[in-house]
């Protein structure tokens, strides 16, 4: 139960699905937490449950597509931890349209939240974690990042670029002692909205399951217990890695 002891972890989406999975298996593993989200209603009730249970929470209202967000959440961290151990890119949007149905609205926001988003959490978290003597980023893609659908035009463009991002990061931050992973979750259970797409949600929802060898959603916590264990220091020699969590999906 203290595979994260003493360790300060940042985690971005952490209001619900998987970003709130990970909060909450951090907590019983033993770290301190600062967690963001835009849904400060569903993140105040997470950090009041974990506060209640003994862990220390610092939740703060946060826009990851935006730098002026993360310099103000890097100095309240800064201010209440002095470092940071680990960070976890989780928070993300999806849209399902194609090439042509996309607008450059959509295009632009997904490419904010899922992207640049991101890099700003690696440009400004790195140097707390320098002052830690080292750290653990994990960032989130998709399945979505290493095969092609036909549609989710801005959203595979996202996340195929945060996976070759990530490699760039862990060769650039190696010498300070920072690993940078990504983990690639398939379908999971998380009531992420969509948008986009033409399908309905069902005829959606039941041509996945029918693609995934093992014919069923994934649940947070299964993804969780691999952002746990790159996180921690038993991956102390994993760096620039691909974890696929996806019920067989990119096996073909």
């Amino acid at each position: 139960m203290d595979r994260l002891k003493d360790k300060i972890a940042l985690i971005t989406g952490a209001a619900k699905g998987m970003g709130e999975a990970d909060a909450k298996l951090f907590a019983a593993e033993g770290a301190s937490l600062i967690l963001t989200d835009i849904d400060w209603a569903r993140l105040d009730k997470v950090a009041a449950e974990l506060t209640s249970a003994g862990t220390k929470v610092l939740a703060l209202k946060h826009d990851v597509s935006s730098e002026e967000s993360w310099q103000k959440l890097v100095q309240e961290v800064d201010k209440a931890f002095g470092k940071v151990d680990i960070l976890v890119n989780n928070a993300g949007i999806v849209n399902l349209d194609g090439i042509e149905a996309t607008s450059m609205e959509v295009w632009s926001r997904i490419i904010a939240v899922n992207q640049t988003g991101p890099w700003l959490g690696m440009k400004y978290t790195v140097p707390l974690m320098r002052k830690a003597g080292g750290g653990s980023i994990v960032n989130i893609a998709s399945v979505f990042g290493l095969i092609g659908s036909g549609t989710s035009a801005a959203y595979q463009a996202s996340k195929g670029a945060l996976r070759v991002l990530s490699k760039t990061a862990a060769m650039e931050f190696a010498p300070f002692k920072v690993r940078v992973n990504t983990i690639f979750p398939g379908a999971i259970d998380t009531g992420i909205e969509t948008g986009g797409g033409g399908a309905t949600a069902d005829e959606m929802l039941k041509h996945i399951q029918d693609i995934i060898p093992q014919h069923r959603f994934g649940q947070p916590d299964e993804v969780a217990y691999g952002v746990l264990y790159l996180a921690s220091d038993e991956s102390s020699y994993v760096t620039g890695g691909e974890l696929v969590i996806d019920g067989g999906w990119t096996i073909p």
